[in-house]
């Protein structure tokens, strides 16, 4: 509870930055380095919050966000997110007593969900030289989380229901397209509204999730696509709507169909 006190609410689709970052500052370059020399670092700055259609609800915040490489030249965007999840709108336990692994479901497929989660993340614009009000870009994502899930099995059975730290690897790639949006009386605050799809893929080690499926066979890869939509205007709306399809899912007995709508903070 203290967590998500601290946290709530918590890419952008994991992949879209604040709408102010996506007009003017190149993702892989630091030109613009000198004018925010003066300005606070981001530590604690933006974050989501996720309410899934099975009821989960996941607060997510970026701990830091830096830039490795060299001023002016390449550079790779560094970001360390931290989060948790809260199943209280959803039965945490089957008939038979075991605990309930569902909230896996999202966490796999959704590039910012994990306890911790060190990643670099982007877009690189197929037209750099012009104001990006409204244009089209490609999207990475990729890092690695630590994931928690809980050992399968009845009640009875020794180790039943104990919580489990594994380590999961994923990368995500696809395409982003944003134009303007605006409130109707106020046009000098312009936003922006976007559209992206991408394709994710996922591993973990076959004995780690040996340990939570106990009975079941998993090789630790699974993939799947999203198709998203958000709107980002300054001082009045940030938000976004997310559709996750698996086309290989976790050997957990439910949908493979996510929907996820989330709210957007940022402290600048």
């Amino acid at each position: 509870m203290l967590l998500v006190c601290i946290w709530w609410p918590a890419f952008l689709f994991s992949q879209v930055a604040d709408s102010s970052k996506l007009k003017t500052i190149p993702i892989f370059s630091s030109e613009q380095s000198d004018a925010r020399s003066n300005l606070k670092p981001e530590i604690l700055t933006s974050g989501f919050l996720d309410v899934i259609n099975n009821g989960q609800v996941n607060a997510s915040a970026r701990l830091i966000r830096v830039f490795i490489g060299e001023p002016g030249k390449l550079v790779i965007p560094l970001s360390i997110y931290s989060g948790v999840s809260s199943n209280n709108f959803q039965n945490q336990q089957f008939p038979g007593g075991s605990r309930s692994n569902e909230q896996l479901l999202n966490n796999f497929i959704n590039p910012l969900g994990g306890l911790a989660n060190v990643s670099m993340e982007g877009c690189v614009y197929l037209d750099r030289k012009r104001y990006r009000v409204t244009g089209a870009a490609l999207l990475y994502h990729a890092g690695l989380r630590i994931l928690t899930g809980y050992r399968t099995g009845f009640i009875n059975v020794p180790n039943s229901g104990q919580p489990i730290n594994f380590l999961n690897s994923y990368g995500s790639g696809g395409f982003y397209f944003q134009t303007g949006a605006w409130e109707r009386n106020n046009s000098k605050n312009v936003g922006i509204c976007w559209i992206a799809g991408r394709y994710i893929i996922c591993k973990s080690g076959k004995e780690q999730l040996q340990n939570l499926f106990p009975t079941t066979a998993t090789n630790g890869f699974y993939h799947g696509w999203s198709a998203g939509w958000g709107i980002e205007i300054n001082n009045l709306v940030n938000m976004k709507l997310i559709y996750y399809k698996y086309n290989k899912k976790p050997e957990i007995d439910s949908s493979d169909s996510i929907y996820q709508f989330s709210f957007y903070y940022s402290l600048r």
